[in-house]
């Protein structure tokens, strides 16, 4: 009779186990639902970053040339760089000497 109810005890579903296992399964899976919108999250807030950054940089350049076209609208600017690619007005005369030491940018 003894071993009848070893063997029944062996045979015998332990339901605490198997709760505990389920538990543990559908834990599994809900953290498995939420893997791939946070590492869609990650990606998205990673590439707002770079976009940021590009929307920076192009703002200071935008100022920069904005500050450019600025200047330009002085005819003494625009003469002045004329004069330094070597332009000259009509009539004047363009003379190059050889020899001296290089001008200093202000």
């Amino acid at each position: 009779m003894e071993t009848l109810l070893k063997s029944h005890r062996q045979g015998r579903v332990r339901w605490d186990r198997m709760g505990r296992w389920a538990l543990l399964a559908v834990l599994a899976v809900v953290l498995a639902l939420y893997v791939q919108p946070a590492l869609s999250y990650l990606s998205t807030w990673q590439e707002s970053q770079a976009r940021d950054a590009d929307v920076s940089r192009l703002q200071a350049e935008n100022q920069r040339l904005r500050e450019r076209r600025r200047e330009l609208r002085s005819a003494t600017v625009v003469e002045r760089d004329a004069r330094r690619l070597g332009m000259v007005r009509p009539g004047e005369r363009a003379y190059v000497i050889d020899g001296l030491p290089p001008a200093r940018r202000r």
